[in-house]
């Protein structure tokens, strides 16, 4: 078997059950764990001269390096994250473009891939994973570096018309064509992709359903990201019993939903504690009897719109409990900090909603993660976007629109309400849906297409 080399932007060993941010360090880590191999990438130092580190963790080996100032503000910053993040989520209103910012994002594209070449066996499959990575194989290609070269991009991909608003998207896009296999969360996002090919630059698609592009023959696919259902399951059962951490003794009674976002303004958060507080004032015989808990974890704290939100999010939280609040309930707790995995499965198992509901998300893995932890005899009920990735699978949650605050608040009603029997039924089809598409799955599926997939040769 052929080793498996994982190039991401942000690297950081994890220990098993412990926190890890954001859907594509978890599928990472646990894809890897499962098979071995090398994770390559950034390890979030900052310096002028940044070395090259190596740790072996289990089956796992991290290389990691630093970033200097200039190439941390211009290709992570800069346009990682001022331009192709929110253009990606459909925000071009938060957007902007600066040329040294997208010359500094190929840059250091270039430079990693310099760094990863020594490393590498001939027939090592390299999986890349993100935005921040985009033009990575092309520069593999001019290194003469001729392995099986896979993409998966986490985030959604947007449609032509949003897309073009990038100056160099033609330049970028081109640099795309150099992966043999290009992964995404949904057929609506790999139909945007195939779209832009076809009418921007006159892409064409083969009788074997492969794209030939700027002389470049690759291929597209589906490969939904899952999660590992039984061990979600069991880290949910190891609180099974315990005293919740986050409630008081005397307030068992009450129910609670949950939460669980990275801090950013693609999850809404600002909207969805607009609709929990517009929930208390339709149904006020719900005040007193259930409580909100939103953990949302700093994320990049140095970028101006994410120390907004923060600030949004402090006064949305602090209007809604001074406003409501009683001297012994408190409606909404906000953790603006991360926690344990296994803490955040027993929450999921013992909250009676998962409330998710991001305004555009490529998958989102806490929605499957709230799913697999449930107690199958008495499960909790799920409201989730329409705008997330898992909505395409998980259709037996309460789906909502995240721009519609009254209708989120009549699904957490409706949610509080629900049979018993219509919980199971509801929750025992997700869960058919989450083991069928698991991370095994994900990751057996991309890398057998990968292996099995004979391009045309290249210019």
């Amino acid at each position: 078997m052929s080793r498996l080399v994982v190039v991401s932007n942000r690297v950081a060993p994890i220990k098993a059950g412990k926190a890890a941010a954001g859907g594509l360090a978890v599928g990472v880590y646990d894809a890897l764990r499962q098979s071995g191999g090398i994770w390559f990438g950034w390890n979030g130092d900052i310096s002028a001269d940044p070395p090259i580190n190596s740790e072996q963790v289990g089956n796992i080996t991290y290389v990691t390096l630093g970033l200097t100032k200039r190439d941390y503000d211009q290709y992570y910053r800069g346009f990682s994250n001022a331009t192709l993040w929110p253009i990606f989520h459909y925000r071009i209103d938060l957007a902007r473009y600066d040329r040294d910012e997208y010359e500094g994002y190929r840059r250091v594209n270039q430079m990693l891939a310099q760094k990863l070449k020594p490393l590498l066996k001939p027939d090592d499959i390299i999986w890349i994973h993100d935005y921040h990575l985009i033009p990575f194989a092309e520069e593999c290609r001019r290194l003469g570096i001729r392995n099986r070269i896979g993409f998966f991009l986490h985030i959604p991909f947007p449609p032509p018309e949003i897309l073009t608003v990038i100056p160099p998207h033609n330049e970028l896009l081109k640099t795309l064509c150099y992966y043999d296999l290009i992964g995404f969360q949904t057929e609506t996002d790999r139909l945007a992709f195939q779209d832009y090919m076809t009418r921007e630059v006159r892409g064409v698609i083969e009788a074997d359903g492969s794209l030939t592009a700027y002389g470049q023959n690759f291929r597209s696919g589906v490969y939904p990201i899952g999660v590992v259902p039984d061990e979600i399951q069991q880290l949910g059962e190891t609180y099974k019993g315990r005293r919740h951490p986050m409630r008081r003794t005397s307030d068992t009674a009450r129910k609670t939903i949950i939460s669980v976002d990275r801090l950013d303004y693609s999850k809404g958060l600002v909207e969805r504690f607009k609709a929990y507080e517009a929930f208390l004032d339709r149904f006020p015989e719900h005040r007193r009897n259930v409580e909100f808990f939103q953990i949302a974890p700093t994320s990049r704290s140095d970028v101006r719109t994410y120390q907004s939100i923060r600030r949004q999010l402090e006064s949305e939280a602090g209007h809604i409990n001074g406003r409501l609040s009683d001297l012994d309930w408190t409606p909404l707790h906000y953790l603006n900090k991360s926690h344990e995995r296994r803490i955040l499965m027993g929450l999921f198992r013992s909250a009676s909603i998962g409330f998710v509901t991001p305004l555009r998300d490529g998958m989102n893995l806490v929605a499957k993660e709230y799913v697999a932890a449930q107690n199958p005899e008495d499960p909790g009920v799920l409201v989730l976007s329409r705008f997330a990735g898992a909505a395409r699978e998980l259709t037996s949650a309460l789906i909502v629109n995240p721009y519609d605050c009254i209708g989120m608040a009549e699904a957490l009603d409706r949610a509080l309400r629900m049979p018993l029997a219509e919980r199971r039924d509801r929750y025992e089809h997700m869960m058919r849906a989450i083991r069928a598409a698991d991370l095994s799955a994900w990751r057996d599926n991309f890398l057998r297409d990968l292996r099995s997939f004979v391009s045309q040769p290249r210019e």
